[in-house]
C-alpha cells in the first residue's frame, strides 16, 4: 500500500503538477522517470535528457545513422524555404585537426593563456565519438527576418539531439568560446557570416543520467490576459 501513500501526498502537495507519467512512476516501485523513455514518441519527448559530451564514448552513430541525423534536422519549419542552416561533420582524425586548430587559434586571441584553458580548448572537439556542427546560415536577401531563420537552425539542433536519443545514443548541444570566436566558421568551411548554431555531440554516456532543475509549466506560461 505504501505507493498509494506516496501518490496521496503527491497530489495534496501539488495536485496540479501531478501527471499521468508521475503517476504510473509512482505505481511501479516508486522508481525514478526513465530519461530518453523510447517506448512511444511522446514518451520519449516528456523523458529527453541530454547527456554530458564528456562522459561520452563509443558506440556512436555510424555513416548512415549520421546521414538520418542530418536528413531528420532538415525537416523542421523553414519560413521561406530558404535552408537557413548547414552541417559540419567532424569525426575521427578531423576531430584531431579541429582541435588544434582552434587550440592555435585561442593561442593568436589569448598568447598568455594558461595551460588549463589551452587544455579544454584542446578536449572540446574530442569529447564524443560524433561532433556536428550546426551553421545558421541567415539569407540577408530573403524577406524573412533574421531571427526566424536563426531560429530554423535552433529546431534543426533539436531534431538531431531527438533524433540520436530515438536511436539509443545520448546527445549534448554546447557553445562556448569555440562557437563564437572570430575565424571559427572559417575552420569550420563556413561563409564569413555564418554563425555557430551549436556543437552535437553523439555517443554513449557511461554514467547514469540525472534530472537537472526545471520550471513547473505554470510558472513559465500564461493565458491571454
Amino acid at each position: 500500500m505504501l505507493y498509494y501513500d506516496v501518490l496521496s501526498t503527491a497530489l495534496v502537495k501539488r495536485p496540479q503538477h501531478v501527471g499521468l507519467l508521475e503517476i504510473s512512476c509512482l505505481m511501479n516501485d516508486l522508481s525514478p522517470p526513465q530519461f530518453n523513455d523510447r517506448s512511444t514518441t511522446l514518451n520519449l519527448l516528456k523523458t529527453r535528457r541530454s547527456g554530458k559530451s564528456k562522459t561520452m564514448s563509443a558506440p556512436g552513430p555510424n555513416a548512415e545513422e549520421v546521414e538520418a541525423l542530418i536528413s531528420i534536422g532538415l525537416r523542421v519549419p523553414d519560413h521561406g524555404k530558404i535552408a537557413p542552416w548547414r552541417f559540419v561533420v567532424i569525426e575521427g582524425d578531423d576531430q584531431s585537426r579541429f582541435s588544434a586548430a582552434l587550440t592555435a587559434l585561442y593561442k593568436a586571441e589569448k598568447p598568455d593563456a594558461p595551460a588549463l584553458e589551452l587544455k579544454a580548448i584542446e578536449d572540446f572537439p574530442l569529447a564524443a565519438p560524433t561532433l556536428i556542427a550546426v551553421l545558421s546560415r541567415v539569407n540577408h536577401e530573403r524577406t524573412i527576418p533574421a531571427w526566424e531563420q536563426e531560429l530554423s537552425a535552433g529546431a534543426a539542433c533539436q531534431n538531431m539531439l531527438i533524433a540520436a536519443h530515438a536511436m539509443g545514443y545520448h546527445g549534448q548541444w554546447l557553445t562556448g568560446w569555440s562557437a563564437y570566436a572570430d575565424g571559427v566558421t572559417a575552420l569550420l568551411g563556413g561563409e564569413p557570416s555564418d554563425k555557430v548554431a551549436g556543437y552535437l555531440f553523439f555517443g554513449t554516456v557511461q554514467e547514469a543520467l540525472k534530472e537537472r532543475p526545471r520550471p513547473e509549466a505554470n510558472e513559465v506560461s500564461w493565458r491571454l490576459p
